[in-house]
């Protein structure tokens, strides 16, 4: 048994690849990830040192391989120039409590459907309208977001990148 790396630890790429070793032996080193991989032992060290960020098809081979679509989001919502003003971080989280949060986040649609309603009714958001909107449109995104990980829990236990 590999002992831990302790400068990577605590890298999500190190630690998606600690947690497949579970299941696969050969990912217990880099040479072995690299083997499964493809990508080179060197570049893997350095991602999981934080040395370098990974290129956007490196993440999808190493989710992949680790079975850590965790790992997608992961870089869109912190590596990605892009993703990091777009994309929601999302937490990998037990099949019960996604499952509350959704059910919970959907309770409150027609409520929020109403007031979209009454605000876009005339075509325009005025200033006084404004700070109702903001709150409809957290509360939707809050609902994405919990959309999202029930989506990444899934796709965790079965493996389907669906969108």
């Amino acid at each position: 048994m590999p002992k831990m790396a302790t400068k990577a630890a605590g890298n999500v790429f190190y630690e998606a690849r600690m947690a497949a070793a579970t299941w696969n032996d050969k990912l217990n080193s880099r040479e072995g990830a690299a083997e499964i991989t493809g990508l080179d032992r060197t570049r893997l060290a350095y991602i999981e040192l934080g040395t370098i960020n990974p290129h956007p098809e490196e993440v999808l081979i190493l989710a992949d391989a680790y079975n850590a679509p965790e790992l997608l989001n992961h870089f869109c919502s912190h590596m990605c120039p892009l993703g990091v003003h777009t994309v929601r971080p999302v937490q990998l989280q037990e099949l019960e409590r996604s499952t509350l949060q959704l059910l919970s986040a959907l309770q409150s649609i027609p409520a929020l459907k109403d007031s979209l309603i009454n605000i876009c009714a005339d075509g325009v958001i005025s200033e006084q309208e404004k700070p109702q909107m903001e709150d409809i449109l957290k509360r939707l995104d809050d609902t994405a977001a919990s959309i999202e990980a029930l989506k990444l829990y899934y796709r965790k236990q079965f493996g389907n990148r669906t969108n």
